[in-house]
């Protein structure tokens, strides 16, 4: 092949790729519409079926914005729409600059994207889901890609007035619902010691609003757009119910703070990560903290709440087996807060084992002492959320490198004295047998058991390793399972 022909090749390629790559961005060029010559804020006002919606850009100085050089989506309510709008918001100028902006998006959305669903943010911070090509929000596109010279707008048949967030929900029903008066309270109170410092180091802004609250740190911050969640927010009766089942399992030194941890432990569970929908709820539902319960759907009070981050679902009751709400502590061997012995003597492991059902692949993390050094190397957990109630405990401990047998034992509670030359845990609460630690054993030991009487710190957790200096230690998980009666 000669160069010239080559070259005229490569011209013919090139010219089929620009072509087979265009848009409808790019199509805006040769398809007839006068808008092109015009900023949205012209095409809009110009628009007769929107006419009524360019006022009202002009009315918040919208106008402007939509005449500037950024590209913009506008959703367009068509006159009749806008007519219908509720004179509390055209009245009010802070909440019609908000609803305006409820409609308008920063860059372009065609009515022909690769995402056929998906959640655009509006100038207000909100979020509004495009679906295909006819949906936005809870409004119907009735013409779409209308461009102009900054951007495209489509028609829709209704307003899109801005949603409460399920946060702003929740704050609307201060004073009526037990519940929420409950989760509103958690911006003065603070569930653990962290959330007290994070609220008074916490600067003005997004991340503020996570902080704010203990529910909304711990939990999931409601407040967020971004994100969308499912909430039970239950009746006064049915929430008192299930916060009665738990305050024998949080008692604390005061009865005013037994209830607040029992409503704590009650609220935790009752979101979740995802809008469902009523036809789409399962039914079952494990929140973040491990608790199961049944999703049933008779006792959903009215219709559901949508909201713009979610979806809430008023209850009489969502009743919770106790057995559920009682979760197991589980405490990771490599995850140790303070060591008795030589740093360089701890081995923190990658290790492949028999697969099981807990370990299909086989694969878990541990922590091994396998030449200590010096007699009753000693590693140190602690563990928050211990419910008042007797534990069976549990380890798995894994010998996998050495064939002389070694034991070890638990201890709960006590303190380290700092000035001790040896051996440095005193008053301890309860001290555990000596347990052999075969070799190649993968199968967890029950330990014992110990009743906490006081809700929330484990108090020290200690693993102490044998008399001499050649005895190991080593540990998998720690795991607390509570008697349920």
């Amino acid at each position: 092949m000669t160069l010239l022909k080559y070259k005229k090749l490569l011209f013919i390629i090139l010219t089929i790729g620009l072509v087979s790559c265009s848009s409808p961005w790019d199509d805006k060029e040769d398809n007839g519409d006068a808008n092109l010559n015009e900023t949205l804020n012209e095409a809009i006002s110009n628009t007769p079926e929107t006419a009524e919606f360019g006022k009202l850009l002009a009315q918040t100085g919208y106008d402007k914005i939509l005449a500037a050089s950024k590209t913009y989506t506008v959703f367009v309510p068509t006159n009749e729409a806008v007519k219908a709008v509720s004179t509390t918001i055209l009245n009010n100028p802070e909440a019609l600059k908000k609803f305006v902006e409820n409609h308008i998006a920063l860059t372009s959305y065609s009515s022909v994207r690769n995402n056929n669903e998906e959640r655009i943010q509006m100038l207000n911070a909100k979020y509004l889901t495009f679906k295909g090509s006819t949906t936005i929000g809870d409004a119907t596109i009735v013409t779409a890609d209308h461009y102009a010279a900054n951007g495209v707008f489509h028609v829709v048949n209704k307003a899109l007035a801005p949603k409460l967030n399920i946060w702003e929900y929740v704050t609307s029903q201060a004073g009526t619902s037990a519940m929420s008066n409950y989760l509103l309270s958690l911006k003065e109170f603070s569930i653990y010691d962290a959330d007290a410092i994070a609220k008074s180091t916490a600067a003005p802004g997004f991340l503020a609003d996570s902080l704010s609250n203990s529910f909304l740190k711990n939990v999931y911050n409601l407040n967020n757009e971004k994100n969308s969640y499912t909430l039970f927010l239950m009746e006064n009766d049915g929430f008192d119910a299930e916060v009665t089942k738990m305050i024998p399992y949080l008692n604390k030194p005061s009865a005013d703070l037994t209830a607040i941890y029992s409503k704590y432990f009650t609220v935790r569970d009752m979101v979740f990560p995802k809008a469902y929908t009523k036809e789409a709820l399962p039914a079952k539902l494990t929140s973040r903290f491990g608790v199961e319960f049944d999703v049933d759907k008779t006792q959903i009070v009215g219709e559901p709440i949508v909201l713009s981050n979610g979806i809430v679902y008023i209850m009489k009751k969502v009743d919770v087996k106790l057995e559920k709400r009682l979760v197991t502590t589980k405490i990771e061997g490599e995850k140790n807060i303070a060591y008795y012995g030589v740093r360089s003597r701890m081995l923190y492991r990658d290790k492949k084992g028999p697969i099981s059902l807990l370990y299909p692949d086989g694969l878990y993390n541990d922590l091994m002492v396998e030449l200590p050094a010096l007699p009753q190397f000693t590693l140190f957990y602690h563990a928050n959320d211990m419910f008042s109630t007797k534990y069976k405990i549990y380890w798995r401990a894994i010998n996998d490198r050495t064939a002389n047998l070694f034991e070890q034992q638990l201890a709960i509670g006590g303190t380290v004295n700092q000035t001790a030359t040896g051996f440095p845990l005193v008053n301890i609460t309860k001290t555990f047998p000596m347990v052999i630690v075969p070799l190649n054993n993968y199968e967890e030991v029950e330990i014992g058991e110990f009743t906490y009487t006081t809700a929330g710190s484990s108090g020290l957790i200690s693993l102490i390793g044998g008399t001499k200096s050649t005895s190991a230690l080593t540990l998998d998980y720690l795991k607390f399972v509570p008697v349920v009666p």
